[in-house]
């Protein structure tokens, strides 16, 4: 079976019998929803497939879900949605009472119902809690250099609940994530805790969720991952020994070279039918 190019999802259906299917750059980009990927998943699950959403939001699976369902997503799109957000606070729960340094907006802050987290100044923290940029609109990791240094020095771990680096934003235009304030952490020489892609414990709960529907976990080679994050999607597909259709109209929409042992079992586009 060689890769079709560009791989249309009807012609892979009879190969996989579950999709772990990611959210921003192929089902929605920086302004709306993308109304032939949706078609595309709801006739998957239509001829008898699973759909489970993997995203490195740090939304919970509730919350991602009534947003997309927000700006208008169809009934029948996906049967689940496991998110960065409920892998970390899978995480965090381990990790409380903390107290953690909250370094994120407020709407993240129902990632942390539960969790039994107590909040700290960064002096008095025992770990940084880091969502994303307070503003990503019009924030860069830059404006948090200070804020970083002092915690890299004081020998803080990180907890970062979103692994992306950039996301598409309006107009086509990245927006910087969480992942872009951890990265700058790494390099200060903090150390840094991931539960969203590329990392294992995002797709242990997808797995699980999977197990729900099916009756049991699909053997790997019958599970499809789509997404657009060569350092998310396929390096985790990769870890995975998961096939991947790679999205290359996303993230990485400038065409770069993917890296050596990383190219795609499949690649497109767009997702469509």
């Amino acid at each position: 079976m060689k890769p079709v190019e560009p791989a249309r999802l009807s012609a892979l259906r009879t190969h996989y019998d579950a999709i772990l299917c990611d959210v921003w750059g192929v089902i929605r980009d920086g302004d709306t929803l993308i109304a032939p990927a949706l078609e595309a998943l709801s006739r998957f699950r239509a001829e008898g497939g699973k759909v489970c959403l993997l995203s490195n939001s740090p939304r919970r699976s509730g919350s991602l879900h009534n947003f997309l369902k927000g700006m208008g997503a169809p009934d029948g799109v996906w049967d689940a949605a496991v998110t960065s957000g409920d892998a970390t606070h899978a995480l965090l729960s381990r990790m409380a009472p903390g107290p953690a340094y909250k370094l994120g907006p407020d709407w993240d802050d129902p990632i942390y119902e539960g969790s039994g987290l107590e909040f700290a100044p960064l002096t008095d923290a025992a770990f940084i809690s880091n969502t994303g940029l307070v503003d990503y609109f019009t924030e860069t990791p830059a404006d948090y250099e200070d804020l970083l240094a002092l915690g890299a020095a004081r020998g803080l771990p990180m907890v970062c609940a979103n692994p992306d680096i950039v996301v598409q934003g309006p107009g086509g235009s990245l927006l910087y994530c969480a992942g872009a304030l951890a990265e700058r952490y790494e390099q200060l020489g903090g150390v840094v805790h991931y539960a969203g892609k590329p990392h294992p414990p995002i797709y242990a709960q997808a797995y699980e969720v999977l197990a729900g529907l099916m009756g049991g976990t699909p053997p790997k080679a019958r599970i499809l991952a789509i997404g657009d994050g060569v350092p998310t999607d396929l390096k985790g597909a990769a870890r995975e020994g998961l096939d991947c259709l790679f999205i290359s109209a996303g993230i990485n929409e400038d065409g770069a070279a993917l890296p050596a042992g990383l190219e795609p079992r499949w690649q497109a586009p767009a997702l469509v039918w």
